[in-house]
């Protein structure tokens, strides 16, 4: 088994701690459900938020979706002239088997700018996935 890493980027329409935690939520749960993420495999996460992104943690929304244990960070992103704003990405460090090239990466909304070929806008079933979101949040609050 070996470390692979697992990109994703996401937009959020308005700093506001809901808003990011939002936002990182589904960016974050997409990229465990396409890629079959198990927290116990997972290394360690970062999470960069450009610098318009100020009143939340994004690596809160892994906390709630049950990374308990998983080493997270946060920071900011460089800033470069004409780049996508209100963007949250995330690095997540894999132990796993999956070659490289079967592993997805995600981009939503307006970050699908950053990597168009990479765009799973279509193939997304939103309600179903804030469906697993929300049995996740209601797993953390019974401290299950």
């Amino acid at each position: 088994m070996i470390c692979r890493g697992i990109r994703g980027a996401t937009t959020v329409e308005e700093d506001t701690p809901e808003a990011i935690l939002r936002g990182t939520r589904e960016l974050l749960a997409l990229m465990i459900r396409l890629n079959g993420i198990e927290s116990v495999d997972v290394c360690s996460a970062i999470f960069t938020t450009t610098r318009d992104i100020v009143s939340q943690y994004p690596a809160l929304a892994a906390r709630q979706l049950g990374w308990m244990d998983v080493p997270l960070l946060c920071g900011h992103e460089m800033e470069v002239p004409d780049s996508v704003s209100m963007c949250v990405r995330i690095m997540v460090h894999w132990n796993t088997d999956t070659p490289q090239d079967e592993i997805h990466h995600v981009y939503l909304k307006e970050a699908q700018s950053l990597r168009p070929d990479q765009s799973l806008a279509s193939e997304i079933d939103m309600d179903e996935l804030n469906r697993w979101i929300d049995e996740q949040l209601a797993n953390l609050a019974e401290g299950v």
